[in-house]
């Protein structure tokens, strides 16, 4: 299987674009299930604050981890601010966001689990996000190794390889989904639903991330998404862990 083929620049356009795109589905998205539950408008002071924090968080995460990535060009490009704006990682973006919407939340005193509504806006933005890395292709960097599978793609360099962004599409689709059916189950437990799917994205890029090139090898042989992934497990997921074996708020009246 052949993939479109494009020019860097041109891929480059498409990428930002779809880039975009991805951030303004998820946030009518995000606007749509507040509508939905009878919430007010995001430019409440309480609201605002989280989605400034949540944009704010994942545009430094998501440059931060790129870098950590591909700690080799920062001698050759790190003063270049062209690619700054072209770096992107949505490990990054998504451990950017949650520590700027806490923040937020802090700075604004807000106590209750806003997390669960970020669930769908975040398959939506990675879903058509990943589109544009696709098409973007060898200019992207996010495609897998070689492979000799019936479903292996040629970005036009003549090596079949793992569509690894179809992969990502795919898992946040199933991932997401299964929780977004289960979330009315979760509900007396809120912000779980949001936990349980970071903490399984996470682990996802862990394994994924080893069928794909590595630009810069750490310890192990290890890429720099796979290290901020592991060390973001080992903090979340004695959160996850905690809320999750912890007795619903309404038990103690239940007998």
């Amino acid at each position: 299987m052949k993939a479109p083929v494009l020019t860097t620049d041109a891929a480059h356009t498409v990428h930002l674009v779809l880039e975009w795109a991805a951030l303004a589905a998820g946030l009518q998205l995000y606007r749509w299930q507040r509508r939905r539950a009878g919430q007010g408008g995001m430019l409440q002071p309480g609201s605002f604050a989280v989605v400034v924090g949540c944009v704010l968080g994942a545009a430094i995460g998501n440059k931060l981890v790129f870098w950590i990535e591909w700690p080799h060009l920062w001698a050759q490009y790190g003063h270049d601010m062209q690619a700054w704006a072209r770096g992107q990682s949505i490990v990054g973006g998504l451990l950017g966001g949650l520590i700027g919407v806490e923040l937020a939340k802090l700075l604004a005193g807000i106590r209750h689990s806003t997390g669960d509504q970020f669930i769908l806006p975040l398959i939506a933005g990675t879903v058509v996000g990943r589109i544009g890395c696709f098409l973007a292709g060898l200019n992207d960097g996010t495609y897998g190794v070689s492979s000799s599978l019936p479903w292996a793609v040629d970005f036009g360099d003549g090596i079949p390889r793992h569509p690894t962004q179809v992969y990502d599409m795919l898992f946040v689709l199933v991932w997401g989904g299964l929780l977004l059916h289960l979330r009315s189950g979760l509900a007396h437990k809120p912000g779980l639903a949001f936990k349980l799917y970071l903490a399984g994205y996470l682990v996802w890029r862990l394994l994924v991330d080893a069928i794909k090139p590595v630009p810069y090898e750490y310890a192990g042989g290890l890429s720099g998404i796979q290290l901020v992934c592991m060390a973001a497990l080992v903090c979340y997921l004695p959160l996850l862990f905690r809320q999750a074996l912890s007795q619903p708020a309404f038990a103690e009246g239940c007998k």
